[in-house]
């Protein structure tokens, strides 16, 4: 056992050597973060070398949907966001790998998402199996929490597409709550995505989510239902 656990330390400095080779992986110290402004900020459709629309995957994981729905749309750039650098490797490396210009990964808290992203420079976001913090202490870390959607308002074109997939029916239905407060209404609302909501989806819809990530396709072998919510996010009235 001692042998196994010192292999997967070599294995994950390894990975995170690894990590700093990539050209298409961005891991700015926390001091650029918290000054609010960065290299990155405004400057994305140059890095990808077009003005093609730009997607968040925010807590990405192993960056499954960044890398699916790139090598789908390849006239869109793609980000992965999180912070654990040992996860966004699988998908850097599967980039890397297979040499996919449209996609990137920004390893980064992601309520620092402001400092690096310049006004309307995004035009829709995913939230991809998010903690639900289910502790009532924890509400403000939800990524669907009013703060967090002031948040995305910084950065995102009026009327961006946000979606959420989720297992847990607490933070779907809190997420809902939180629109119903701030006066959006939700396009498209599912918590039996894959049963009995799934004729309901565009084709379009049905196509990516064909596309499912490490931990929903263990929810699935449990046969635990996945919520799906899409709203659009627009300023706030005055």
């Amino acid at each position: 056992m001692h042998q196994i656990i010192i292999e997967l330390a070599k294995n994950k400095l390894a990975h995170f050597a690894e990590l700093k080779s990539f050209k298409h992986v961005h891991e700015p110290p926390i001091e650029i973060a918290l000054s609010g402004e960065s290299e990155l900020q405004g400057k994305w459709h140059s890095f990808f070398g077009n003005e093609n629309p730009i997607t968040l995957e925010l807590g990405c994981g192993k960056g499954e949907y960044t890398v699916g729905m790139a090598r789908m749309y390849p006239d869109r750039n793609f980000i992965g966001v999180d912070i654990k650098g040992a996860r966004i490797w699988r998908g850097a490396k599967t980039v890397d790998e297979e040499g996919i210009s449209n996609a990137a990964f920004l390893r980064m808290r992601i309520e620092f998402m402001a400092s690096f992203f310049g006004k309307a420079e995004v035009d829709e976001i995913w939230l991809t199996f998010s903690d639900p913090q289910m502790k009532e202490e924890r509400e403000k870390h939800r990524l669907s929490h009013p703060r967090y959607l002031d948040i995305y308002r910084k950065f995102v074109v009026p009327g961006a597409w946000i979606h959420m997939k989720t297992d847990s029916r607490f933070l779907a239905d809190y997420t809902l709550e939180v629109l119903k407060e701030e006066g959006v209404e939700a396009d498209f609302i599912a918590h039996d995505l894959y049963g009995d909501d799934w004729d309901r989806l565009r084709e379009e819809d049905k196509k990516h989510m064909q596309l499912k990530t490490f931990y929903e396709q263990k929810f699935l072998v449990k046969g635990v239902p996945i919520n799906y919510i899409r709203f659009r996010l627009y300023d706030k009235k005055r």
